[in-house]
């Protein structure tokens, strides 16, 4: 399993925009109740690691979680000057992973955050995104192979393809392990990159997809974990069927 799903927040470098202020995308964390939401949806198997990296990625860092208090949630907002919430605009999200988004935004509508769903077919969505022409919340998502160097370099460092805005102290880290020969530092450095990310509340994760399938009685090899990582019956070749 490698695809994670989590929250951006694009105008958090946008210094009149709520999202600017870290405790409101500390409150966004905390408003999700993401057990409940795998419970429903997962049936428990997905796991919460609190990351864009999945946790079987070379350099992968564990980040500290931080739980379901929607409470918590409501005093930072009040804390950051928002203490009847406020209105947060559309929540985007590929249309195939609705079944998370829709979840998401219900726990920030309690908590305050009022926004609205906005599913998009997933080629706009991410020509959408890539092209920074979505305004709002975006439901990130990746199933891409790769480590944490590449999860970051997409998604955080400065010019990345999905990156609205980025740090400088994370971006000199990023360049800093991508010229660095000596694994043990270069892992050292990726993990203090990760850190930052948890540190400044960079984005909401929510968890790493589990992906579920089933074969039936006439499959004697599906396919399915054939390929380490990837949630699909795969390679199609390889699956054979019992003989009859």
């Amino acid at each position: 399993r490698q695809a994670t799903f989590w929250v951006n927040f694009p105008d958090q470098w946008d210094s009149k925009s709520p999202w600017h202020d870290r405790r409101v995308r500390l409150a966004a964390n905390y408003a999700i109740d993401r057990q409940a939401i795998n419970q429903a949806d997962a049936l428990g198997h997905a796991r919460i690691t609190w990351s864009i990296v999945p946790s079987s990625f070379e350099f992968y860092w564990q980040p500290p979680g931080y739980g379901y208090d929607p409470v918590k949630a409501k005093q930072l907002l009040t804390e950051a000057g928002y203490p009847n919430g406020f209105d947060a605009g559309d929540y985007f999200c590929d249309a195939a992973i609705t079944y998370v988004g829709e979840p998401v935004v219900n726990y920030f509508n309690s908590a305050g955050i009022r926004v609205k769903l906005r599913p998009i077919e997933r080629a706009a969505f991410f020509r959408g995104w890539s092209e920074k022409k979505l305004k709002g919340l975006i439901q990130g998502g990746s199933g891409a192979f790769g480590n944490a160097a590449t999860r970051i370099e997409a998604f955080i460092a400065a010019g990345g393809t999905y990156v609205s805005g980025s740090y400088k102290d994370i971006d000199g880290l990023v360049l800093e392990q991508a010229n660095e020969v000596d694994a043990k530092r270069r892992e050292a450095t990726l993990h203090r990159i990760q850190q930052l990310i948890h540190e400044k509340a960079m984005i909401a994760p929510i968890w790493l997809n589990a992906g579920l399938n089933g074969s039936g009685p006439r499959v004697e090899e599906s396919g399915i974990g054939v390929i380490a990582g990837y949630a699909f019956s795969a390679p199609y070749e390889d699956v054979r069927l019992k003989r009859q």
